[in-house]
């Protein structure tokens, strides 16, 4: 004997996906060797899956043989030279060109004889078998998975693999930013390579803590798996999972993903109140500097063109805080009113049952469409393609259907987050008051009101909905007119025995059926 070869081998570098590491198979080899009386020339370790050729220590050590540099090999069993025919081929070759005389094994009996080259091949096709089953029996549990409904792969970005529940569920830390990546897209004005750039700055980076790509961004948008469309294999599954967007989201997101956009750029600015207002007489955008300690706020456009005067900080930072103020729910105004919207939530959301079982019907039918689909297929009826296309619509017309239930719950009930979160809204203004927050400020100017301009250093706007109630309520006096507001909030005026009458509409009436809120702002039964 020249000597031998020793071979070690496992598939992956995980160790419990293991039976015997490379470590034990050194160890017992070795001591096979000894017991033997083998001459091990060279040890060869490799971490690289058999299953397909080109392994490149494997080569390495075949070529090294037909050089003659070894005429034997040992290895734990034969599966850890080959599980595919190309290399057991070359195994077999070597046996029957002399240049491998030897093949040595603790586990399997081998003699370079017909029978034992027959026992070999035998082995290596039993190899072979062995892990084409297995990547088989895997498929079949995958599809299986689907089916159900079940993601059989690593959860995607958003979401995390539950190993206690077997399933996929939602990532708090990460699905808010996935949501907020698809509707800062939808609204038109950003686009990917500016996505990149925000997303770190929301906190969104990748698993590894890396700023995501524009490919990976891509990816993101166009995954129908988060609003609860799995796609494997060219094939579309409906997910169990818990969807983080909307398909109407999803959709407005395809449609501008396929035009072409140019970047946008985005504005920074290093002054707090900029964006809030433009100018009343030309309607050019204001802008501020910094002027002997003090900050100014003026039109963009210069000159004799517009004569706007130039307005101090300080100044707009005062209306602001009377813009808020009036717009203030004081503490028993709100517990009052909380107390009303709970009653309202607990006696609200019993006839949209009804509509409810009457949509579930009709997604009970689809299923049933679904089914038929696929008997179909499989009675070789209909092609794959056609198919898939048909499978796909069928899903596309569920998920809408079960977002059109979303929806009628939501038009029963919707009003009721809305409605909190105007009270809490109003009743944690204060807390601005008492800060020198002027972005938070701004931004909550922004938020009650609407078609902000700045006209002789005062600003003036138009209260939104449901904030115009407030700011009437507060503000109306004695012998003062509220005609302007009021017309805002109510229909149906009449003037009966020198009294003006009219409706309250909703979310008005809710808030205007409270006397202590009428004494309160000033609006008695009088003014009505």
């Amino acid at each position: 004997m020249s000597g031998f070869f020793l071979y070690a081998r496992k598939s992956t570098d995980t160790e419990e996906k293991q039976v015997l590491s490379i470590e034990a198979q050194l160890c017992e080899l070795r001591l096979f060797a000894q017991k033997e009386n083998l001459t091990i020339k060279q040890e060869w370790i490799e971490k690289m899956s058999a299953k397909v050729p080109g392994r490149p220590i494997f080569n390495e050590m075949i070529s090294r043989i037909e050089q003659g540099e070894a005429d034997g090999i040992i290895a734990w069993h034969p599966d850890r030279l080959a599980r595919n025919s190309v290399d057991g081929g070359r195994v077999i070759y070597l046996l029957d060109s002399q240049k491998l005389q030897y093949l040595k094994f603790p586990t399997f009996w081998f003699d370079n004889t017909p029978q034992g080259k027959f026992m070999m091949s035998i082995a290596f096709g039993q190899s072979k078998y062995y892990i084409d089953n297995l990547a088989e029996n895997i498929k079949r549990g995958f599809r299986q998975k689907l089916r159900r409904g079940e993601w059989p792969s690593k959860a995607p970005f958003g979401y995390e693999n539950d190993r206690a529940l077997r399933k996929v569920v939602v990532n708090p830390h990460v699905a808010p930013f996935i949501k907020k990546l698809f509707e800062a897209y939808a609204s038109d004005q950003v686009s990917l390579l500016q996505l990149k750039q925000l997303a770190p700055q929301w906190g969104l980076l990748s698993f590894s803590g890396r700023v995501l790509e524009k490919q990976e961004i891509h990816r993101i948008l166009t995954n129908p798996f988060y609003y609860g469309l799995m796609k494997y294999s060219q094939e579309y599954q409906e997910g169990n999972h818990e969807p983080i967007i909307t398909k109407d989201l999803f959709d407005r997101v395809q449609v501008l993903l396929s035009k072409p956009c140019k970047p946008r750029k985005i504005k920074k600015h290093r002054f707090p109140l900029i964006g809030l207002a433009v100018c009343y007489s030309c309607g050019y955008s204001v802008t501020a500097e910094r002027q002997k300690g003090h900050t100014y706020y003026h039109c963009t456009k210069k000159g004799p063109e517009c004569h706007e005067p130039f307005v101090r900080e300080e100044l707009l930072v005062a209306q602001l805080r009377k813009m808020i103020e009036q717009v203030t729910l004081p503490d028993p105004a709100y517990q009052k009113l909380l107390s009303e919207w709970v009653k309202e939530r607990n006696k609200t959301g019993g006839p949209v049952r009804l509509l409810k079982d009457e949509r579930k019907k009709s997604l009970s039918e689809i299923q049933v469409r679904i089914d038929r689909l696929l008997d179909a297929y499989l009675g070789n009826m209909i092609t794959q393609s056609e198919y898939q296309a048909k499978r796909e619509a069928l899903l596309n017309e569920k998920i809408q259907l079960q977002e059109k239930i979303t929806k009628v719950e939501q038009a029963a009930t919707g009003w009721l987050e809305p409605c909190r979160a105007f009270l809490e809204a109003a009743h944690n203004a204060e807390k601005l008051l008492d800060g020198e927050n002027l972005a938070a400020q701004r931004e909550f100017c922004q938020k009650i009101g609407s078609n902000h301009r700045l006209a002789a250093k005062a600003i003036v706007f138009d209260f939104n909905s449901p904030w115009l109630h407030l700011a009437a309520a507060k503000s109306a006096a004695p012998g003062g007119t509220i005609w302007d507001p009021m017309k805002k909030i109510g229909s149906n005026f009449r003037l009966a025995a020198k009294t003006l009458h009219f409706d309250y509409t909703f979310p008005w009436a809710l808030l205007a059926s409270r006397g202590d809120l009428q004494n309160w702002g000033g609006l008695s039964d009088s003014n009505r």
